[in-house]
């Protein structure tokens, strides 16, 4: 989350119910060509292909904040290990888990959850200021050189950022107080005039500050093609964005830049062990399971049951991994949760999250290799910094590390890296926060104004390479369960290779400079289910289908 200014949070509601209202809440399903949206045609892909054709139930395990089993649109397709009895206290299957009946929580412990975490930035900056805060580097050479570069950058980042967020917090009263005091000016100079555009902009401030700032409010508001129903009605939702950024600064300051923050005592596990097992609990929802219910509606929220919306995929089981705090994930926990989705017979994880820095990505390569062994496709999300990954460091990343902690220059075969899509066409098409690069990130997938399922059995939008992960990860559960002879590499290259290319040229995100859409990703497109079923009808597979401890309700 980044706010820029106040007039962002002001912002922000409009520019979300003018998203709403400009693309269908099932935009990432429509097909280009027949529906005018830049979607993957999924319904087109069952409308015309799919149709008739038997598959088999996959896998998908979700490794995210947690996910709200109950769901009415989840919990017909959330995972069951049919070889644990549910509440018995006891590991039936012997996997050092006990009653992990849909999946499991690495992040909890026998006195409660993780809730809210520091980035992994602040964790690095304190475990190496101990060692060289009073080292000069230009004396080091070869690994304590490249140590010490490391604390130079975190300690840059963590100090500058908290203090960033003290004095953006301390702003706060004083900005809401302008804004709400301009909102008034303009209201009172209305009288009983109707609240229109060209009302309110006929406005003559004069030398009048705060009709100043109201009328440049207002403008904006109205640029963005919002219908704003009252004055009343535009300062409550001022109010709400401005309680997030106090409790979005808040949170900088007490937890996520905080050295001395450490909320993993609940856990109860060795941290210095990254190969400890069975720590842990049954707790699938934990604290704020919003996103993870949402990228797990995207993947497969029930299809055709008239409620809520639909999943790319049909035929699919999700189980759910709580390994994402309200901070950064820590490598421990993510490699845990993929060795666990193999050995429970996922064929596809979507993991949704990601951070600068990395505390044991050793630990996370050799999860990330057992995968590739057992025939585990991998999708990650590139990022919402709008950053060439081709340039900066995002976590995890599918090159593997050398034990001196240099890149080997080899690549994980297992691995898909999606960049978010919006729905509009020509120099809008990437997601304005999207990361991108040529050669780090694999393809592009709708990730703007998504509709999928929330807590408590709602709905509700929400954008990131996040929700563009989820929409491939559906996308390659299709191949596998209609052509479940397809190994992951397999599902990968035909993702890829199948994937709507476009030379148009369109903006860098983060950047003023036009590209053509092919130079932001190695593939040059963006997923498409109906091109990727057409290919995979002419791919022959290699290998027989795997048991998996399912139980189908």
């Amino acid at each position: 989350m980044k706010l820029r200014s106040v007039l962002i949070i002001c912002f922000a509601f409009a520019m979300h119910s003018l998203i709403a209202q400009q693309a269908p809440e099932n935009w990432f399903h429509l097909d280009s060509k027949a529906d005018g949206y830049n979607g993957v045609s999924t319904t087109k892909t069952y409308n015309e292909v799919l149709k008739g054709m038997k598959s088999t139930t996959v896998v998908v395990a979700v490794i995210d904040s947690g996910v709200d089993t109950d769901h009415e649109d989840l919990s017909s397709v959330m995972w069951v290990n049919s070889d644990e009895i549910p509440g018995n206290g006891i590991d039936d299957d012997k996997n050092g888990y006990i009653d992990d009946i849909h999946g499991w929580n690495f992040i909890g412990g026998k006195n409660g959850n993780v809730d809210k975490d520091t980035y992994e930035a602040t964790r690095v900056y304190k475990k190496l200021h101990a060692i060289y805060a009073n080292v000069d580097g230009s004396k080091l050479k070869g690994k304590k050189k490249r140590e010490f570069d490391m604390y130079s950058a975190v300690k840059e980042e963590v100090e500058s950022n908290k203090t960033n967020a003290e004095s953006r917090l301390a702003q706060m009263g004083a900005q809401e107080t302008m804004v709400m005091g301009a909102l008034d000016a303009i209201s009172n100079a209305l009288g009983d005039k109707e609240f229109t555009k060209e009302n309110v902009m006929a406005i003559d401030a004069g030398s009048n500050e705060q009709l100043t700032i109201g009328k440049r409010i207002m403008d904006n508001v109205f640029g963005q093609g919002e219908e704003v129903e009252s004055i009343a009605s535009l300062k409550k939702d001022v109010a709400e964005q401005m309680k997030g950024g106090v409790e979005f600064f808040s949170n900088q300051i007490e937890y996520a830049y905080n050295p001395d923050f450490n909320p993993r005592t609940v856990i109860g596990d060795d941290y210095s062990n990254s190969y400890e097992k069975g720590y842990g609990n049954n707790d699938y929802e934990g604290p704020d399971a919003f996103h993870g219910t949402h990228v797990s509606g995207i993947i497969a929220a029930a299809r055709g049951n008239e409620i809520g919306m639909d999943g790319v995929a049909d035929n699919v089981r999700i189980m759910t991994l709580r390994a994402v705090p309200d901070g950064d994930e820590r490598d421990k926990d993510v490699a845990n949760a993929i060795i666990y989705a193999v050995d429970n017979g996922a064929s596809i994880i979507n993991m949704s999250f990601g951070k600068g820095f990395s505390w044991d990505k050793k630990a996370v390569d050799k999860a990330v290799k057992y995968a590739n062994k057992k025939d585990v496709l991998l999708v990650h999300a590139a990022g919402n910094a709008a950053q060439d990954n081709d340039t900066s460091e995002n976590y995890p990343r599918d090159e593997f590390f050398k034990n001196n902690g240099m890149p080997k220059g080899k690549f994980a075969a297992n691995w898909l890296e999606v960049g978010a899509l919006s729905w509009k066409d020509g120099a809008e098409l990437p997601a304005t926060f999207s990361n991108y690069g040529k050669k780090n990130v694999d393809l592009f997938a709708p990730g703007v104004a998504i509709y999928s399922t929330i807590p408590d059995n709602e709905y509700r939008n929400a954008q990131g390479t996040s929700m563009a992960s989820p929409v491939v990860a559906g996308v390659a559960a299709i191949l596998r369960s209609y052509f479940p002879t397809l190994t992951a590499q397999q599902t990968k290259e035909i993702l890829m290779s199948s994937s709507v290319k476009s030379t148009e040229k369109v903006n860098v995100p983060g950047k003023e400079e036009m590209v053509p859409f092919s130079q932001l990703s190695v593939s040059g497109g963006i997923v498409n289910t109906f091109t990727a079923v057409m290919k995979a009808k002419q791919v022959k597979g290699a290998k027989k289908i795997k048991k998996s401890a399912i139980a189908y309700p």
